[in-house]
């Protein structure tokens, strides 16, 4: 294994609809041939326009009927309504302000509020939905890059999500291109000679983490760049690391 480098992007503006985003990074950085680019979600749907006011936003009685029992503003819950392909979760607890809403996203992500985001949106009574489609998202970043430097990279979209049963936040992959998603090493043989059966790697979401490492919460450093891996030939997209509902042990 070679020496990997995370470096982060400095000096991005503030993202609005219509930016930009690989003519931004490529003014702040040289890039080289096989570089990863990891590009916080946030900025991704900015520039795509993917914010909602709450004044536009009209409460279905099944919002209304969740905002009384987990204590939210119904607009923002008619808001994830609409990017949620099924409620696993909706409850309250007496410590807590607000309840917790848990849902499958259209997409396929299991997530709190369906990725709807009201932090860094620039201005209370508004929220940031998810890209609509975060793999295209970094394929027209990554094409728009090949085509004005000459040169090949990889694009990874991560956004941060909670896990079950620990403690904190962590970032992981919801969009990519370039990037080989998931490293498949059943068949193959341990140090010790045993045949793996079970091990596949989602290399996608450790590249997220190792630049979340970088990126932080407070740091406005969106974008990450990613020098020495060695990805292998690209394989499939993010739907083939979300796991089907039947084959869920957990829901």
């Amino acid at each position: 294994m070679n020496k990997i480098e995370l470096i982060p992007i400095l000096g991005l503006p503030e993202f609005e609809a219509g930016m930009n985003i690989g003519e931004l990074i490529a003014s702040k950085i040289e890039l080289s041939a096989g570089d990863i680019l990891v590009i916080a979600q946030k900025i991704v749907s900015k520039s795509e326009g993917r914010i909602v006011e709450y004044k536009n936003v009209v409460p279905s009685q099944y919002a209304l009927t969740l905002s009384k029992k987990l204590n939210k503003d119904p607009r923002k819950i008619e808001v994830i309504l609409n990017e949620t392909s099924k409620i696993i979760r909706a409850e309250k607890t007496a410590e807590k302000k607000e309840g917790v809403l848990i849902c499958r996203h259209r997409l396929g992500f299991i997530c709190a509020n369906a990725g709807v985001d009201e932090s860094n949106v620039g201005g209370a009574n508004r929220c940031l939905l998810l890209p609509e489609n975060p793999d295209k998202s970094a394929k027209n970043i990554r094409t728009y890059i090949s085509e004005r430097i000459g040169i090949d990279i990889g694009v990874v979209i991560t956004d941060t999500f909670g896990r079950p049963w620990r403690l904190g936040l962590t970032n992981i992959a919801i969009g990519s291109s370039g990037v080989s998603v998931i490293k498949d090493l059943r068949g193959k043989k341990d140090s010790s000679g045993r045949i793996l059966t079970g091990t596949v790697i989602a290399v996608v979401d450790e590249l997220a983490a190792s630049a979340g490492l970088v990126m932080g919460k407070l740091n406005r450093v969106p974008a990450v760049l990613i020098r020495g891996f060695k990805s292998e030939k690209e394989i499939g997209n993010i739907s083939d690391i979300l796991r089907k509902e039947e084959e869920d042990l957990f829901l």
